[in-house]
């Protein structure tokens, strides 16, 4: 039989994922194949430019869809099992799950759009996936799915930052600061301060090599928004050190009272939350690799003047 698509993949995937236990998609490929009655031959058949199999590829993205709309969560370094949610969509019987189907689920909603551009932010959030195909150019399929998968990467690399020690966060965000372009070295321009008297800075980095000036970091790898009053303390510190420029770095997001005092004190207060801090991480390669690059190329109609 063909080998069915993602989203075909996506209630099988979840029925297997029913008792509750930890899983691995090297587990969970053979058995999906194997409900599906896949040959080997089909199991061989491979995406050349991705260089995995089309199988796999199309177990990881149902897994990654349905992780998105919180019907499945990371466990682990390559673990994932069912939610509450996931089992009680389960206990509902549906006949198929889809994208349409995890349209009801805002944690999708928001993941769909998360790399849209201002025009698709605008369009009907009804706009089918079909609809879009048989609209756009070949070149407005490779930006959306470029769009899409930057978008996936983006959740799994806060997925993994939330995971992670406040130690290793703050130093992390250091490097990512250094990555871009601030101070020199790590040796020479990126400290971590001690939790001891710190005075609510996590970090201290040179605004340039030469440091002229110095750029205080405060580090929040949490769940919640921060509010107004961290970022009165946040200030506050900055004053106590006599510093004028501070970077407020959040794994989560703030709320609009912190946005609107940050906008209004003297210091310069830059805010950055989790999702401008994953589109940095994927923009600077920092804790991500490059796993293709798909080359578009377009005829040199200069070449073939002869005159």
């Amino acid at each position: 039989m063909p080998i069915p698509d993602f989203q075909t993949l996506m209630l099988p995937l979840l029925h297997f994922c029913a008792d509750g236990k930890d899983h691995i998609k090297s587990e969970v490929v053979p058995a999906l194949a194997e409900k599906f009655g896949l040959t080997e031959a089909e199991l061989a058949e491979d995406l050349p430019k991705v260089r995995q199999g089309k199988f796999y590829n199309r177990v990881a993205w149902a897994q990654t869809y349905l992780k998105q709309a919180g019907l499945l969560e990371i466990t682990g370094r390559g673990l994932f099992r069912i939610t509450e949610r996931g089992k009680q969509v389960l206990s509902s019987h549906p006949v198929r799950i889809d994208m349409k189907f995890l349209e009801q689920y805002p944690e999708y909603i928001a993941f769909r759009n998360r790399g849209k551009n201002n025009k698709g932010k605008q369009e009907s959030e009804q706009t089918t996936l079909e609809e879009e195909v048989s609209e756009s150019t070949p070149e407005e399929l490779l930006e959306a799915g470029y769009r899409q998968l930057r978008s996936a990467l983006a959740s799994e690399l806060l997925q993994q930052v939330k995971s992670a020690s406040p130690a290793f966060f703050e130093h992390m965000v250091v490097e990512l600061l250094l990555r871009m372009g601030y101070g020199g070295t790590q040796e020479d321009a990126g400290a971590v301060v001690s939790k001891s008297g710190d005075g609510g800075i996590d970090g201290i980095i040179n605004e340039d090599r030469l440091g002229l000036d110095v750029i205080y970091i405060q580090a929040k790898r949490w769940e919640a928004d921060v509010g107004r009053p961290e970022i009165q303390k946040f200030v506050g510190a900055l004053a106590g050190n006599k510093a004028s420029k501070g970077v407020f770095i959040t794994s989560s997001g703030f709320t609009k009272e912190a946005r609107n005092y940050a906008n209004q004190v003297n210091h310069k207060v830059v805010l950055m939350d989790g999702v401008m801090l994953a589109e940095l991480m994927m923009d600077y390669d920092l804790g991500v690799s490059t796993k293709d690059v798909f080359t578009v190329k377009r005829l040199d109609s200069d070449y073939f003047d002869e005159d």
